[in-house]
């Protein structure tokens, strides 16, 4: 077999593997915003198997006989050619896959589906203790997984790097190191100029304008809703099940308008990457997103830095006054400083820029914890409660707005969290770099032009996919190696100008 052979062989079986794992994030979706609850059991089983079918393709040894033959060609020297960026992702990840026993594949799919409609439950009830037997079994399932895969450093690496490739805890200490001064001080900053907050958003805000105005958002935006859907669910996501398919989710409420609005920004952030990403590539390593914190960016992007921006809202705050009869009397600057009220939050997705990070910061801590040893399941929520208090003064009232208000741990999705403040500093951190390149993009915003930005992303970012690792996609795009300095200059334009500091 000649390596160009071989290689064919790689690429047909990656996408047949994609093909499969499109089958199971739809079963995901479906599960999310469809399925009647009494389904739970049956879709645990549904899972389970196609989790085991999709680990024996993923392990199948023909790949690592192919890949010794498809590495010896001469495409395989150029590092950033499409086959050598295919083959050092292949390669990466058989060799990670094939130490995972079926037997963990099939306990983790099937404990994921029950624990996600328990967490739902147990959020509701504000009950920890319905939640924690499946939490305990995350838990030890992603130690045994640290143990699988191994580590250098410290065990929560071996999860981390599931997530965002090549990083160790011991980079992102270094990169949030330097905010947990800085922000308390910004805080403490906005607090003592006293500036009055109208509550503007809280109100009577029917759910069927909400998704008119959010809709027409994404149409100007370039959203093609032939090829998307949007849907309530209990906790927002986006997934991209296939070509020309692609599924966000929000929640409205009534007498609330910020979850819907910028929720829905957010996750149509995540789509516009999906959207852009170069499609001959589907199913293989260079047509994806190639981090968690990479797509964090474009969704923190979308959502704040041009959703909470006056150029925005300079376009569409007439719109939503004609909504939205109630914000008729409100001029647009009372509008911009009540959607960017720096006020410490309880609730993770519902948190201001400058303190959403902390929130952050305390799962950070704790997954260490937990994943150490150093941390009980059945000790969380007084852990939790402790570190809240620490970090923004207060404590939570009841566990439904502390520990069990993110979805994410009843997936096993330990790792993950770190990636959400590391996009928003990547975020700042790319805008810049386009600021230096388009000019004054608050400008473009007030009259409505949206495209020029997404095409320079789709063109630095989107259609890179998984080229460089993120770390190098950061320093490719802007210059200069991922650092928290833009993020903080950002916020701090931002807010002097917002609150007058």
């Amino acid at each position: 077999m000649t390596p160009q052979e071989a290689y064919q062989k790689l690429l047909e079986h990656s996408r047949d593997t994609a093909v499969w794992g499109s089958i199971m994030g739809l079963l995901g979706w479906d599960q999310r915003v469809m399925m009647p609850a009494r389904g739970v059991k049956h879709r645990a089983e549904q899972m389970a198997r196609l989790s085991l079918h999709l680990h024996k393709l993923r392990t199948d040894p023909r790949i690592g006989e192919w890949l010794d033959v498809a590495e010896q060609g001469d495409f395989a020297r150029d590092p950033f050619s499409v086959e050598a960026v295919n083959l050092f992702w292949w390669r990466r990840a058989y060799e990670r896959t094939r130490k995972i026993p079926e037997r963990w594949v099939q306990e983790r799919a099937r404990v994921s589906s029950l624990a996600e409609k328990e967490w739902e439950v147990a959020r509701s009830e504000a009950d920890f203790s319905r939640f924690a037997p499946y939490l305990e079994d995350q838990v030890r399932l992603s130690r045994e997984l640290v143990d699988i895969l191994g580590y250098d450093e410290e065990p929560y690496d071996a999860l981390l790097d599931l997530f965002e490739p090549g990083t160790t805890s011991r980079q992102v200490d270094a990169l949030f190191a330097p905010l947990t001064t800085w922000i308390p001080e910004m805080v403490e900053r906005i607090r003592a100029r006293g500036r009055k907050v109208e509550d503007i958003l809280h109100g009577h805000f029917p759910r069927d304008r909400q998704e008119t105005f959010v809709r027409e958002v994404l149409v100007k935006w370039g959203f093609d809703f032939s090829m998307v859907r949007l849907d309530p669910t209990v906790h927002p996501f986006a997934i991209h099940i296939g070509p020309g398919d692609y599924r966000i989710t929000t929640r409205y409420y009534d007498d609330f308008l910020s979850p819907a609005l910028f929720g829905t920004l957010h996750e149509a952030g995540h789509a516009m990457y999906e959207m852009g990403l170069p499609e001959a590539h589907w199913g293989t390593p260079r047509g994806d997103a190639v981090s968690h914190a990479v797509h964090e960016s474009q969704s923190r992007t979308w959502e704040n830095v041009v959703g909470r921006s006056e150029g925005f809202w300079r376009y569409f705050y007439p719109r939503l006054q004609d909504l939205f009869g109630e914000l008729k009397g409100t001029p647009l600057e009372a509008f911009l400083l009540a959607i960017n009220e720096v006020k410490p939050s309880l609730i993770r997705v519902e948190a201001d820029e400058v303190t959403y990070n902390l929130h952050i910061f305390l799962r950070f801590e704790l997954e260490r914890r937990l994943i150490r040893g150093d941390l009980a399941v059945k000790d969380l929520p007084d852990a939790w409660n402790e570190t809240f208090a620490r970090l923004f003064g207060f404590r939570p009232e009841n566990d439904r707005d502390g520990v069990l208000q993110d979805v994410h741990w009843s997936g096993g999705s330990f790792g993950y969290f770190p990636t959400y403040a590391m996009g928003n500093l990547y975020a700042a951190q790319f805008m810049e770099a386009a600021r230096r390149d388009l000019g004054d993009l608050d400008e473009l915003f007030a009259r409505g032009e949206f495209q020029v930005l997404r095409a320079w992303l789709q063109e630095k970012i989107y259609q890179v996919g998984s080229t460089y690792l993120p770390a190098k996609l950061v320093e490719v795009v802007t210059g200069s190696a991922p650092s928290p300095e833009p993020w903080m200059r950002y916020i701090e334009r931002k807010y002097v100008r917002l609150y007058g500091l």
